[in-house]
């Protein structure tokens, strides 16, 4: 959304997909149909044999964020199929992967798309969100290494550090306590993005910190009790799902995600952009990190599943003012140079490397 409104008044912008909620000046929308919801494996090969057929030609550049087999650009936002059911196994247990993948038609459906986009290279850029994802592409299919490209996410404004006014009142308006040590945790996969582990750490740190968790309500059941089993949840806040994290950013005196995996982690971006101190989880778990300094912009969790760790970073950010001002400034600095205007020139060059070739 963000590419298409920074590019549409250079470019001639349509948009294919089967549910548009966003409407930009100059920019037509063409709805996708999907006669089935169930099952997926089977909905998305209905949606990449349809966006095949409305685009196969009429543009220029035809560029993809999903998996389907045609489009000049692929942009990667999560891990290779392959590589998640591959990665790492030998033997008896890779002859057992490969046996799941033959009796499963979902499986058989995602790989063979999956090839088919990383296909043919020659003629395609292929578009990584991190450097770490970029390495694990070109492990797992080797001929794209020499079209990977990085291009990350970007924000659309970088507000700043908070008043104290502003935190005050973002806190009354979610309905959160106004004094006290404010963690924010976003994320919809709350076993993923590591919020077990935050609880934990919470249950370490002095009683006026507490934790504020923006995310799908679906799991709030069980991490709510596992709050209470830690003697914490006095001090954990569901708010769930937010249309505008804003508030939650504004309201906040850091943001911890010791996620497990996140290829990039738009979360942690946005955070800095409101000047947050952040806690994040290492390069092999985050690809941000392979962007940040421990100590300098941020700070690194090595082990995200570290509970101790976790708490003593806490506690040493809440307790040293000079640390916690230091990170906020950087963290500001640092989404500066990542704001989508910039972003949308990078990838509107990767659309004019293109046309020689194809013309």
């Amino acid at each position: 959304m963000a590419l298409v409104e920074q590019l549409a008044a250079r470019h001639e912008i349509h948009v294919f997909a089967q549910q548009i909620d966003h409407q930009w000046p100059g920019v037509t929308y063409h709805t996708v149909s999907r006669p089935l919801t169930r099952p997926r494996w089977l909905n998305q090969l209905w949606y990449a044999t349809a966006t095949w057929w409305a685009t196969r030609r009429g543009f220029d550049v035809v560029h993809s964020h999903e998996n389907t087999w045609h489009g000049q650009v692929q942009t990667v936002h999560v891990l290779p199929v392959k590589y998640t059911l591959f990665q790492g196994r030998t033997g008896w247990q890779w002859a057992m992967r490969c046996l799941k993948v033959l009796t499963s038609p979902r499986l058989m459906t995602y790989l063979w798309l999956e090839r088919a986009r990383f296909s043919d290279p020659g003629r395609r850029r292929i578009v990584v969100t991190s450097n770490s994802l970029m390495t694990r592409m070109a492990s797992t299919y080797p001929a794209t290494a020499p079209v990977l490209r990085l291009v990350t996410p970007g924000v659309t404004l970088v507000g700043g550090v908070a008043t104290p006014e502003q935190r005050i009142a973002a806190r009354q308006g979610l309905h959160l306590p106004p004094a006290g040590n404010a963690i924010l945790f976003v994320g919809n996969d709350y076993r993923k993005k590591g919020l077990e582990t935050l609880i934990k750490a919470l249950a370490q740190v002095s009683q006026d910190t507490w934790l504020a968790v923006v995310g799908d309500v679906a799991q709030i059941p069980e991490f709510r009790a596992q709050a209470k089993a830690a003697g914490v949840d006095a001090r954990v806040f569901f708010l769930g799902p937010l249309t505008d994290v804003t508030e939650a950013y504004i309201a906040a005196d850091c943001l911890v995600h010791p996620t497990l995996e996140d290829t990039f982690a738009m979360v942690v971006l946005e955070a800095m952009a409101h000047g947050l101190p952040v806690l994040v989880s290492s390069e092999r778990y985050c690809g941000i990190s392979g962007l940040l300094t421990h100590e300098v912009n941020a700070l690194i969790l090595e082990n995200p599943q570290d509970s101790k760790t976790l708490a003593g970073a806490l506690r040493r950010l809440f307790e040293a003012s000079s640390l916690r001002q230091r990170l906020c400034q950087a963290a500001v600095a640092f989404a500066s140079l990542h704001q989508w205007p910039a972003i949308a020139l990078q990838q509107e060059a990767l659309y004019f490397s293109l046309l020689p070739a194809r013309r």
